[in-house]
């Protein structure tokens, strides 16, 4: 994951953008990390990785975190949304409609003539 990727695809807060709030602010606790942009408070999604980043942070390790590439990223917050993780709030990313959803089986085109 690059530093412009968003680790909060619900408000979408950039990678970058937590660690300078981290280095900036210097939080005490993991949970003020909502203070950056709301990052953690949507569907929750993120927190394990904010949190990485917190601990990263404090124990000043400048190692890269290791993630998933954006669209894994998005797909696997996808299947935790789709499994009763979360709600995203309204102007959060999109989950894609999976595939065997009823939804998008209502959305494929009629085959018939």
């Amino acid at each position: 994951m690059e530093l412009d990727d968003e680790v909060c695809l619900c408000f979408h807060v950039t990678r970058r953008k937590v660690i300078n709030y981290l280095r900036i602010e210097k939080p005490s606790r993991v949970a003020q990390l909502s203070e950056c942009q709301g990052a953690g408070t949507g569907c929750g999604w993120c927190r394990p990785f904010l949190k990485q980043l917190f601990q990263q942070h404090r124990a000043g390790d400048p190692a890269d975190l290791t993630l998933p590439t954006p669209a894994q990223y998005a797909e696997l917050r996808a299947r935790y949304v789709r499994e009763g993780g979360g709600t995203p709030p309204p102007g959060a990313t999109p989950i894609p409609v999976d595939s065997d959803s009823p939804q998008a089986q209502d959305s494929r085109p009629n085959d018939r003539k």
